[in-house]
């Protein structure tokens, strides 16, 4: 199988098979919410907020409307500095073991290829370096039209598809991964090749 990669933050998956999967990539702690269940058990929510101050999480829920309300129960509940999130793209498929697409028609976290899961917990993993310079702002965002115009929904779109992001991902959240994924230099490059 090969060796597995080593990161220091635990990863937050939603349920059991994704938690399979990512144990025989990654030699880190995995953490399963169980679905929704999390927002409700108090026990698990402390454990993920202590592991959170520990060692730092990162959120790699399915991109579906389950996933991010998952995502984004969880972001509300840890410090933001103890979090990171990492975005499969949305690619249309079911898993092997069931018989039925998912509403949304997308592959979760345990029907993604490896090559995908590794390079996308990886970008999330490093600490942006203080060579890449500020992070990137809502006034960037503004300046350079992902927000604020007529045609800021279409360049978000743009610049989700080109950093292989989720769709439905909000222009928080957007901004959110930009800064956990890239410096300002490459963010700016970025910005000005999407016209």
């Amino acid at each position: 199988m090969g060796e597995k990669i080593k990161i220091k933050e635990a990863i937050v998956v939603e349920g059991k098979y994704d938690k399979i999967k990512l144990s025989s990539i990654f030699d880190t702690l995995i953490i399963e919410t169980t679905g929704f269940s999390v927002c409700a058990d108090k026990e698990k929510l402390d454990y993920i907020r202590k592991v959170a101050e520990e060692t730092g999480i990162i959120v790699f829920t399915d991109s579906d409307r389950a996933g991010f309300l998952i995502r984004n129960f969880l972001n509300g509940s840890v410090k933001k500095e103890n979090i990171k999130h990492a975005y499969i793209p949305q690619i249309h498929g079911k898993e092997a073991r069931k018989e039925n697409f998912s509403k949304d028609g997308f592959l979760g976290v345990e029907g993604v290829d490896k090559d995908i899961i590794v390079d996308v917990i990886l970008k999330a993993a490093p600490v942006v370096s203080e060579k890449q310079g500020r992070a990137v702002t809502k006034k960037d965002f503004y300046e350079d039209g992902f927000s604020g115009t007529a045609c800021s929904k279409e360049k978000r779109g743009k610049l989700k598809k080109l950093l292989s992001l989720p769709e439905n991902l909000s222009s928080n959240a957007l901004l959110q991964a930009v800064n956990q994924l890239m410096g300002y230099e490459e963010y700016k490059k970025t910005a000005d090749s999407i016209k």
